[in-house]
């Protein structure tokens, strides 16, 4: 395995290497999606990085290019509920376990963005900004932003007024504000602070 302080190539993995992000673990309402990707060294997809770093239509196209190329990829979520009932890292890496278990090609490794693991059969490895440092899990980080972008997007229409497709459901001041003003919808998570204080609920 390579020392963790360079950048990972894909030679460096067995072919069957599946990367796993999640996105939407800050924001104050939705689901947390996960991506799980194992990519075709035949087919290899240029500008493959951390979804973040994307603009919006680079991220479209490359979303487009990662469906058609990848040997297998699996989206995969947890919801509002599970995310109040577990907390929000439980929720994660639950979503993470689904998405790895939805993929049609068993992985011989699984790498995950961040520090922390599922507990799952699968020889995996967490690597602290591996969606900047490691192209399979850059190209789940972009399967997963994607996906809940346009989610939220939707969820703009359903629930008008707060702002949801500029804003992705984070705590900006307008968020906020709105939340103040129109109240707590079903899709907010009541764990989160935020919305706790505004349903009047206390810290245990």
């Amino acid at each position: 395995m390579p020392d963790t302080g360079d950048l990972f190539q894909t030679a460096d993995f067995p072919v069957l290497t599946a990367g796993v992000d999640e996105v939407g673990r800050g924001p104050l309402c939705g689901d947390v999606v996960t991506a799980a990707v194992i990519l075709d060294p035949e087919r290899p997809i240029n500008g493959l990085t951390d979804s973040k770093a994307l603009s919006e239509k680079k991220r479209e196209q490359l979303f487009d290019e990662i469906c058609e190329c990848a040997l297998s990829f699996a989206i995969a979520r947890a919801s509002v509920a599970e995310i109040d009932k577990l907390n929000i890292l439980q929720a994660s890496l639950l979503a993470m376990h689904r998405a790895v278990a939805k993929l049609s090609v068993q992985p011989e490794l699984v790498l995950v963005d961040g520090n922390r693991l599922p507990i799952w059969p699968y020889r995996a490895q967490a690597i602290v900004k591996g969606d900047s440092r490691v192209q399979a899990i850059a190209a789940a980080s972009i399967l997963a932003k994607v996906t809940r972008d346009r989610e939220m997007v939707e969820l703009d229409r359903q629930y008008p007024g707060y702002g949801l497709s500029g804003h992705k459901g984070y705590p900006t001041k307008a968020h906020l504000a709105a939340l103040q003003q129109l109240g707590v919808t079903p899709i907010h998570r009541r764990s989160y602070a935020p919305v706790k204080a505004l349903l009047g609920e206390h810290h245990d």
